[in-house]
């Protein structure tokens, strides 16, 4: 038994000695999960950022990089087609943003939605204001949630309506 004793001793010692921590393997999944939200994120910035410069927008208003981080992104063309969705859509409704793309955000709303919202949405829109709404939207498979829309009109540098963007996440 001595010699086992010596030897855990001696094992510990060693271990003590290397210049690494352990990490139980559960808290992998976790680390894993945090990289690829800040990979989501900054993939996702790029994108805006890339339309942003193609369109000629100034895009700093909007503090898109942080508000990726807590909500679902959407940018619409002046026909209101989606053109690009963060990815936090895919959590939030169930859909891909490649199942979303060409469509306009009438694909979430469904026959509890409330009409005079939606009615007020387009006013503002047609206004070319900005608004905050919360509506009831309905998911991929059919479920309901509530989701605070806090939309804006973007021109260019011209001053000429080009899109808008909405910032999206669950009320």
């Amino acid at each position: 038994m001595y010699n086992l004793d010596a030897y855990d001793e001696a094992i510990a010692k060693y271990h003590e000695g290397l210049k690494h921590t352990c990490v139980p393997i559960i808290s992998w999944d976790f680390h894993q999960q945090h990289l690829n939200d800040i990979k989501s994120n900054f993939s996702d910035f790029d994108s805006v950022k890339k339309i942003a410069k193609h369109f000629n927008w100034d895009d700093s208003e909007f503090d898109v990089l942080e508000r990726l981080k807590e909500e679902v992104v959407v940018i619409t063309d002046l026909e209101l087609n989606i053109i690009f969705a963060s990815n936090r859509i895919l959590n939030m409704t169930g859909y891909t943003e490649i199942e979303i793309l060409g469509k306009t955000p009438k694909i979430f709303q469904g026959p509890e939605t409330s009409t005079i919202v939606t009615s007020e949405i387009r006013l503002a829109i047609k206004a070319e204001e900005s608004f905050e709404k919360t509506i009831l939207n309905y998911k991929k498979n059919g479920d309901t949630y509530f989701c605070t829309v806090n939309a804006f009109p973007v021109f260019n540098l011209k001053g000429k309506l080009s899109h808008f963007i909405a910032f999206e996440k669950a009320a």
